[in-house]
This record gives C-alpha cells, sequence and structure tokens, in this order.
C-alpha cells in the first residue's frame, strides 16, 4: 500500500480491474479511465477466449489478443495481462502488487472477499449500454 509517511518516497497507487471488452464501447473507455484516477497505474486483465466460453457458453466476438491490443492502446491503461480464471483474482492483485481493485457496480459486492488485500471500488456503470445488448442489435441488423 501506499506510504503514509512523508519521510519515505510514496510508491505508486496501482488499480487493477478485469474484464472481456469485448465489442469496446464508451462504457468500457468511461471505466477504464475513471478507474485510472484512483491511482497511478491501472492494470488490466482481459478474460480469454476460454474463460469467456466457460462463464457465457460463447466466444467473444473478438478474439482475446485482439481485445488485449485494444485495451493496451487505450492512453490510461499502463499494463496487460490475460486473466484465465476467476478463481485467480486473489492471485492476480497479489501478483500486480495492487493496492485497489475497480469493478463495475454489477457485481457489487461480490468482491468484497479481497478487502484484506486491497481496497475495493464498485463503479457505477455508464446508463444504457451493454455489450450482450450492442451485439444483440448487431444480429438483429
Amino acid at each position: 500500500m501506499r506510504a503514509t509517511d512523508s519521510a519515505f518516497p510514496s510508491s505508486p497507487c496501482r488499480v487493477i480491474t478485469f474484464g472481456t471488452f469485448d465489442v469496446l464501447h464508451l462504457g468500457h473507455l468511461r471505466l477504464l479511465e475513471r478507474a485510472s484516477r484512483l491511482g497511478d497505474e491501472l492494470i488490466v486483465g482481459v478474460s480469454t477466449d476460454a474463460l469467456n466460453y466457460s462463464k457465457k457458453h460463447r466466444y467473444p466476438i473478438y478474439g482475446e489478443k485482439d481485445r488485449a491490443t485494444l485495451i493496451a492502446g487505450i492512453r490510461c491503461v499502463s499494463e496487460v495481462f490475460m486473466e484465465e480464471s476467476l478463481d485467480l483474482k486473489r492471485d492476480y492483485i497479489v501478483r500486480h502488487r495492487a493496492d485497489v481493485l475497480v469493478m463495475g457496480d454489477d457485481w457489487q459486492g461480490r468482491f468484497d472477499f479481497c478487502r484484506d488485500l486491497c481496497e475495493v471500488v464498485y463503479l457505477a456503470r455508464t446508463p444504457s449500454i451493454s455489450t450482450t445488448e450492442i451485439i444483440e442489435v448487431i444480429r438483429k441488423g
């Protein structure tokens, strides 16, 4: 965590978040920008294709490498890694030395089990924007 004693230089506050980021949209960008303002560095775990299939029984529209490349290209993102398992959240927090975990408020309370490792913050989603709804509109034409 960030040092509070002014005799020591404070270490950067590292923020971590996770997501699929399929069909990248304004809601994703706003979440990442707000998360980045909570610290000095923003680390993003992009869910692998296999993880998405296990969660949603469908593969993302864009492959994991393309999604990771898109996220890495966003100015406020410092680092990107592949999230391979939902069960490894605590390991990812420790491995990336995160001080703050940020998730969308649709996950409210579901990551409180990480509060002994870092601060947990749930940010409000951008109203009226949903990847699932965007994909359905595209499919229906």
